[in-house]
Formats: C-alpha cells, sequence, structure tokens
C-alpha cells in the first residue's frame, strides 16, 4: 500500500456513505495520530484498538452521525506520495473559514490548523475534514 493515510480516509468515507457504525483499518502510530485528532475536533466517535483474524493490529473506527446524516460531509487529501505539502504555520489554509479542519504533521507531533497556529509551527498538511 503506497497511501496508507488515504487509504484510511477512503475506508471512512466508504463507511459513512453505506451507513456502518464502526469501520476498521490497519493500525499504524501515524493513524493513531491523524484519528486522536479527528476525534478532538468530534468528528468521530473514538477508536479502539484490535486484532484481526490472522493477528495483526489494527483500529475499530467509531463513525458519528447527527440526525442519520455523516458528521463528516468532506474529507480530502492534501499530501500524497507523489506531491508532498509542506507550509508554514501562517499559510495553513483555513477550511470553509473555519468551519472545517486541516490536519497536520509538524515537528511537535499531529494536530489541527487552529493548534498548529497557536504553537507557531508549520509542516506537511495531511489532509482536510469538513
Amino acid at each position: 500500500m503506497n497511501d496508507p493515510i488515504g487509504d484510511m480516509l477512503t475506508r471512512i468515507r466508504n463507511g459513512q456513505m453505506r451507513g456502518k457504525s464502526t469501520v476498521s483499518t490497519p493500525a499504524s502510530k501515524l493513524r493513531g495520530w491523524v484519528l486522536d485528532v479527528l476525534a478532538d475536533e468530534g468528528y468521530i466517535r473514538g477508536y479502539e484498538s484490535s486484532k484481526t483474524a490472522d493477528g495483526h493490529p489494527a483500529f475499530e473506527i467509531s463513525l458519528k452521525y447527527y440526525e442519520g446524516a455523516p458528521v463528516i460531509r468532506e474529507l480530502a487529501r492534501v499530501s500524497k506520495p507523489g506531491r508532498r505539502v509542506y507550509m508554514a504555520c501562517k499559510d495553513i489554509p483555513s477550511v470553509r473559514q473555519g468551519l472545517g479542519v486541516s490536519i497536520v504533521s509538524t515537528p511537535k507531533g499531529v494536530m489541527s490548523d487552529q493548534n498548529a497556529r497557536s504553537a507557531n509551527v508549520g509542516g506537511e498538511v495531511l489532509c482536510t475534514v469538513f
């Protein structure tokens, strides 16, 4: 798999389109950090570590809905393996005039765009959520 973050985001999008309550994705540290930001911002209920049938670690992501509609309306990958997107803290875009969130991988960890601006750090913009 070339793009594990893109794969996880696609699994979340597909699960929400089908109305699933949980989706499963292989576990990694970076995926866990991105899921921490999504949970802190209120886009997912949370996630739990589990094992697949063949013993590999995985995350069970609990999706969140409001009045039958998914809370996440848009989930887009910004920085891809073929084209990495790095930005200084003052250049990090605000999503939908601040209603959405950009998830940024910084030297101080993976955080939302608002936290990156307040910590005055830039980094790789992983994805945007609205």
